[in-house]
């Protein structure tokens, strides 16, 4: 993968008009509802960790 992935709606107001902000790596500005917010990728999770139902499937 080369490309980082972009967000596709204001977490907010939803709209889409979203754009890369000047603030650094990872934050966007949406214009419909003047917001400014940023997106950080914390990890993998462990695969072991995973939640099953009631019947031993997994979720």
């Amino acid at each position: 993968m080369s490309e980082r992935a972009a967000p596709f709606y204001c977490p907010y107001c939803g709209d889409e008009d979203l754009r890369p902000s000047e603030q650094g790596h990872g934050a966007w500005e949406c214009a419909a509802c003047n917001r400014a917010f940023q997106l950080k990728f914390l990890g993998l999770l462990a695969r072991g960790l995973q939640q099953t139902d009631a019947g031993g499937e997994e979720i």
